[in-house]
């Protein structure tokens, strides 16, 4: 997808623990390096682990607010197949659905790199070498990850 004049909302949720954040971060990161103006905003009730998590990340030309308005988000990247359900409801009318049934999640070494593996999916959707989402990952993990966070990303790019 061409980032054009259009924002391009996507909401990451899931459950605290799982990862949703650091998508979140990671998703901004690399479309701020990309000369984008990026919005962030975090609804958690990560007062526990296993508390509900939603990250909007808003992404365009000149982005006015950092919430995505009710039946406009484009993606719905889902780490827990469930919230898909919870979050249907504010997808836009073409809006795209992404979550855990898009991947065989048994090839992932770890299953907390799901959410990589789901950027990964997401990465088809943007017009960005797959090298740069990979140098905007290495920053935010240590160096002894890289090699499996490159491969549950391509796993979800090649699925």
């Amino acid at each position: 997808m061409e980032i054009g004049e259009k924002t391009i909302n996507v909401k990451i949720a899931g459950l605290g623990g799982m990862g949703v954040l650091k998508a979140a971060l990671i998703l901004g990161e690399l479309m701020f390096e990309e000369g984008f103006d990026v919005k962030k905003a975090e609804v958690h009730g990560m007062s526990q682990r296993g508390g509900s998590v939603a990250s909007d990340v808003r992404i365009g030309k000149c982005v006015a607010s950092p919430i995505i308005p009710e039946k406009e988000v484009d993606f719905l990247v889902s780490l827990e197949p469930e919230w898909s359900d919870v979050h249907k409801i504010s997808l836009a009318e073409n809006g795209i659905v992404i979550s855990p049934n898009d991947i065989d999640v048994s090839q992932l070494a770890s299953k907390k790199a799901l959410n990589v593996a789901l950027l990964g999916v997401l990465s088809k959707y943007f017009e960005i070498p797959v090298e740069r989402w990979f140098d905007v990952l290495k920053k935010f993990f240590p160096e002894k990850l890289h090699a499996s966070n490159e491969s549950a990303f391509n796993l979800g790019r090649n699925s």
